[in-house]
């Protein structure tokens, strides 16, 4: 197989030689799984990296290699790998039952919190993902407005299904996916972010857009960031042309602020959609809002306006297990500074791979806020300053996906090589566990990289 092979990369070299047990799982997946993976994002040559067992920041692939973990579970660990009253809660709840087919008692408390802490939550809904979350709630705000379209912008990622499936990582025409009709994209329109005027203008012209979704600090949790100047006028529109604004917190909730991002903002959604973090790392999510949105899931309230109830049944909405680790995550969150944590631990990652990169005198950037950080590998060869970067000051175009595929895989390979498994080569997620012995360590994996990449002339 080509990834058993030597190449004329150190670099991938290291890889392959530090992670024979990834490969041969690999090589058996892929007779089983298309391209022998789970999730896109896993997909990465010469191999993914397969994992055994996480703890706190750490985790350990399945050739026992000792990693900084900054994926975070897509978002989900705050608390880090495996915190230990969420894990025993979990154990004990599985030991009762994991589906009975039934309501039951942790569903009620599981909505409590939410409504505490969530500040547009008068009434919850869950479901199994945030996929599912998104979906329900475009679904609610036509159904609410009597409207056809919902307004999103240029690479915000809200989940995989119709409506959301193009103006990602592409055809920011509007045109479809393979799979999605035709149809379905005259229900969307695109616009790039931060272009408030844009909005403003589309208003003005059609009066049949139902809402408009948003990852609320900018797509990839800030990659594009959104400068809340921004989201307080888009809150502002809405509201004068009676357009409803989802927050896609799928991400940001329960991470930013105890609130999310309308805590931390200071802008409260008509409606947001909720996983990762509102599961405990369990599969599940919701979907939060006002009354009159939810209502149309209800059936004496549809039936005493004699509408048609929209149908949403669900075979694990509230399961027993995720209803367990979202209880005790969100208890430790709202009664302890987890949030203010894990955003120090963003915070001084971003400032020491600067230092990094100021000393190695390479002209990137590591940006961000709160509990995430992105690396700008600056294809366009801007002049800039590590240690003075302010992301909001370049236009949106400047963050565009860098062109040069091998340093990408490089950065990312020679990061894992060196101890830290990142999000891919974009950056990362800190946790409120990440303390300042594996921030240290993170930079020097990145200064160990960045000079491997230069010995490579990838860097020139």
């Amino acid at each position: 197989m080509p990834d058993t092979h030597l190449t004329n990369s150190a670099i991938i070299n290291a890889y392959v030689a530090r992670t024979p047990g990834s490969a041969a799982l690999h090589r058996e997946a892929l007779g089983m799984l298309p391209s022998g993976i789970a999730h896109d994002s896993r997909w990465m040559k010469p191999h993914p990296l397969y994992v055994d067992r996480g703890e706190g920041p750490l985790k350990w692939d399945v050739d026992g290699n000792r990693l900084v973990d900054l994926f975070g579970g897509h978002g989900s660990h705050l608390l880090g790998h495996c915190p230990p009253g969420v894990t025993v809660a979990v154990q004990a709840q599985i030991g009762k039952g994991s589906q009975f087919g039934a309501g039951h008692a942790l569903e009620i408390e599981w909505t409590r919190l939410i409504q505490q802490m969530v500040p547009c939550a008068e009434r919850v809904r869950f479901v199994a993902s945030g996929t599912e979350a998104t979906h329900m709630a475009v679904r609610l705000c036509r159904a609410f407005t009597g409207r056809k379209k919902i307004l999103r912008f240029h690479r915000h990622y809200h989940g995989w299904h119709d409506v959301m499936a193009f103006g990602v990582d592409g055809h920011f025409d509007g045109t479809a996916t393979p799979g999605v009709p035709d149809a379905t994209t005259e229900g969307v329109v695109l616009l790039p972010p931060n272009d408030i005027e844009a909005v403003k203008a589309l208003f003005e012209r059609d009066p049949d857009i139902a809402a408009v979704i948003l990852e609320p600090i900018g797509n990839t949790t800030g990659a594009v960031p959104i400068p809340g100047s921004f989201l307080h006028a888009l809150r502002a529109l809405t509201e004068a042309h009676g357009v409803l604004l989802i927050m896609d917190e799928v991400v940001t909730g329960f991470r930013l602020a105890p609130g999310g991002a309308q805590e931390a903002r200071g802008v409260k959604a008509d409606i947001c959609t909720l996983a990762k973090v509102v599961a405990g790392g369990m599969p599940g999510g919701a979907v939060a809002g006002r009354k009159d949105l939810l209502d149309f899931l209800d059936f004496e309230v549809s039936a005493q306006l004699g509408r048609e109830k929209i149908r949403h049944p669900g075979t694990y909405n509230a399961n027993p297990v995720s209803a367990t680790a979202g209880i005790e995550t969100l208890k430790i969150i709202r009664d302890t500074n987890a949030c203010g944590r894990a955003n120090e631990a963003g915070a001084a990652m971003r400032a020491a791979l600067n230092q990094v990169l100021a000393a190695e005198n390479l002209p990137w950037a590591v940006y961000g806020e709160f509990s995430f950080f992105h690396i700008f590998t600056n294809p366009d060869g801007l002049d800039i300053d590590p240690l003075n970067f302010d992301a909001f000051t370049l236009p949106s175009a400047a963050f565009k996906p860098d062109p040069r595929k091998a340093l990408g895989q490089k950065l990312y390979l020679g990061m894992v090589v060196n101890g830290v498994d990142a999000m891919g080569h974009r950056g990362g997620i800190l946790s409120a566990t990440h303390g300042a012995d594996v921030i240290g360590e993170t930079a020097e994996a990145f200064r160990a990289t960045i000079r491997a990449l230069k010995e490579e002339r990838e860097l020139v």
